[in-house]
């Protein structure tokens, strides 16, 4: 049994957004899953073949990217960009929700090719692990066409989730209804585009065809990149149960204004964090770390909240076994600190003032990964590897 002591740690955020802090200074990882979170003393280091001394920074759960347009590989032909799902890990993102394989060029849009696509993806990206990044790919888009034993069969074969509705032929309530219903009765996560159009051929979505097609995920509600209006943005919040999705690719001002009607509404449980890239916008390795500064810096969101919104709330809409700093859990975790030269005295102060965290430290199922990141700033404390097996 392979054994990892995580010490001295600093700030332990758990990725529970009832409970985001935790009262522990050590984790201790067993085969890849966290078996004991607490006090040093009670934990002891004797039989820890690797010993990772935090240094008195920040750990929080890896972080899970709500909203990604991968294709096959890491590679994006929408921005001809080799790496990008690596590039990632070392923003921190250890997890990645595929919301719809729609950059595949020549891409089928007819049932029997949409379904194969989905499956393809789903069976790749569950053997294949960019720089150690868990892909949750194979999102099925809705084209005219699919009927339930579609559905049936794409979750048989691993499909999970359906991808953003409005990216596909299927668009009104009225088509999207009954596909929604069969996707959900086969176990599938529903997300529904919304705002304005976002790539050619994709629609215009309002709160009232959201309500009427009744997906699980809202998609983008601060726009994919254009925003809905205020009125409908409050409506979803207020008269719904739906998920609720902050995205870096989106209307930042609707990010901000949202998240004080959510804070207000006492939603923050239901909203989640992704990128929505690669897109017109880019590539965004640390866009994850950018929404969750947004929130803390301009919103009444706490940083340990924001981080919950990009871990723990993402893991239990999808049903990941991560996200949260618990036993049993798989360990995916991130050391990170104020960056050198931020007003910032630790990683939860620093994001509060606007600043990106550096990261020092990422693993995934207990092995370091990724030792100094390559696009974050520099942390002003280092977590160090003091113990090899």
């Amino acid at each position: 049994m392979s054994r990892v002591l995580l010490k001295n740690i600093g700030t332990l955020v758990s990725g529970r957004i009832e409970e985001p802090l935790l009262i522990a200074d050590a984790i201790l990882v067993e085969d890849g899953k966290i078996a004991q979170v607490g006090l040093l003393r009670d934990l002891g280091e004797r039989d820890a073949e690797k010993v990772i001394d935090c240094q008195g920074t920040t750990v929080i759960p890896g972080l899970v990217d709500s909203h990604c347009h991968p294709v096959l590989g890491d590679f994006t032909p929408r921005q001809n960009q080799i790496g990008f799902l690596e590039s990632g890990v070392h923003g921190g993102v250890t997890s990645v929700i595929s919301a719809g394989e729609v950059h595949l060029p020549g891409r089928p849009k007819d049932a029997p090719g949409v379904k194969a696509l989905a499956i393809l993806a789903a069976k790749s990206f569950a053997s294949f692990r960019p720089g150690g990044a868990k892909v949750l790919g194979g999102a099925l888009i809705l084209e005219k066409g699919l009927k339930e034993e579609d559905f049936q069969e794409a979750a048989r074969e691993g499909v999970k989730i359906v991808g953003e509705i409005g990216l596909g032929s299927v668009k009104s309530p009225e088509e999207a209804a009954p596909m929604v219903k069969w996707a959900k009765k086969h176990g599938m996560k529903v997300m529904m585009h919304t705002g304005g159009t976002s790539i050619p051929g994709s629609s215009t979505v309002g709160a009232a065809q959201v309500m009427a097609t009744d997906p699980d995920v809202v998609c983008h509600i601060n726009g994919g990149t254009t925003a809905m209006p205020m009125a409908d943005v409050e409506k979803l919040i207020r008269e719904t149960s739906y998920t609720l999705e902050i995205v870096h690719c989106g209307n930042v001002k609707v990010a901000v204004e949202a998240a004080k009607l959510i804070a207000e509404a006492g939603a923050k449980a239901r909203v989640i964090i992704g990128n929505d890239a690669p897109s017109g916008t880019g590539v965004l390795p640390l866009g994850i770390l950018r929404v969750i500064t947004l929130l803390a810096a301009l919103a009444p969101v706490r940083p340990e909240e924001a981080i919950c919104m990009a871990t723990g709330n993402t893991a239990r809409v999808y049903g990941l076994p991560r996200g949260t700093i618990e036993p049993g859990k798989e360990a995916d975790l991130v050391i990170m600190d104020a960056p050198l030269g931020s007003v910032g005295r630790d990683a939860l102060s620093a994001i509060s003032a606007g600043d990106i965290p550096g990261i020092s430290m990422v693993l995934i199922d207990g092995e370091v990964v990724v030792e100094k990141s390559r696009n974050t700033p520099p942390a002003t404390r280092q977590a160090k590897l003091v113990k090899k097996g």
